[in-house]
Formats: structure tokens, C-alpha cells, sequence
């Protein structure tokens, strides 16, 4: 019988070890992003409603698919090798590149900056 309470007792304090353990390895592994600000949110809104289908979900299923560009100013340089900028990113959307058509007159002002803003945040 206190064989059997024994042996409980080291099971007990094993199980909490192993949890331990397996956090201590999967955790530094998890990487949260910190919460978006209004203006972020906002951009990611616009993101997903007017950019997503092509630079995410392709739904278009367009050939090469357009990259996801999600936090890329973030990062030094666009997919296509220019630098990752405000006024580039800007310039792209206003203007359009390659199969990528003008979204001139589609945002506002305060939109485009919501969008520009939701690109600067780490989404991954």
C-alpha cells in the first residue's frame, strides 16, 4: 500500500515537470504579434476587403499569383526589389504596376494611411 502512495507521489510530481518541459520548448517557438492599433485595424479591414482576394487568397486565381504583402514594410525591400517605403507602397496602389491596375480615387486620404499603417505592423 504505501508502495502504491509512492508511486503516486512521484507520478504527481512528474506530470507538472513534463509540462514544464514541453513549454519551456514550445513556447519561445510562439510568437504573438502585439495588437493592432485602431488605424492598423482599420488598414487590415481595407486589406481584406480590397487587396486580399488578390495578394492573399488569389481568388482571382491569377498567374504568377500577386505576393501577399501583408507587414511588408516591415522589411527592407518590396517583393519586386524596391525599397519598402510609405511613398513606394503609395505610389504602387495609386499608380499600379505590372498586371496590378490603379486604385486611384478608391481610398481616401485617412485610408490610404490606415492601409499604409496595417503594412508597417509584424502580422506574422
Amino acid at each position: 500500500m504505501d508502495e502504491v502512495k509512492h508511486r503516486n507521489r512521484k507520478t504527481i510530481v512528474l506530470h507538472p515537470m513534463y509540462a514544464l518541459l514541453a513549454a519551456s520548448i514550445l513556447l519561445p517557438g510562439c510568437r504573438s504579434s502585439p495588437p493592432l492599433t485602431p488605424r492598423q485595424a482599420l488598414g487590415q479591414h481595407l486589406y481584406n476587403v480590397r487587396c486580399e482576394h488578390c495578394h492573399g487568397e488569389n481568388d482571382l486565381a491569377l498567374k504568377p499569383a500577386p505576393p501577399d504583402i501583408r507587414g511588408v514594410l516591415v522589411r527592407a525591400k518590396l517583393p519586386d526589389g524596391e525599397p519598402a517605403t510609405d511613398l513606394e507602397v503609395r505610389r504602387i496602389v495609386l499608380s499600379g504596376k505590372g498586371k496590378m491596375p490603379s486604385f486611384a480615387g478608391r481610398f481616401t486620404e485617412p485610408q490610404m494611411q490606415a492601409l499604409l499603417a496595417y503594412l508597417h505592423s509584424d502580422t506574422d
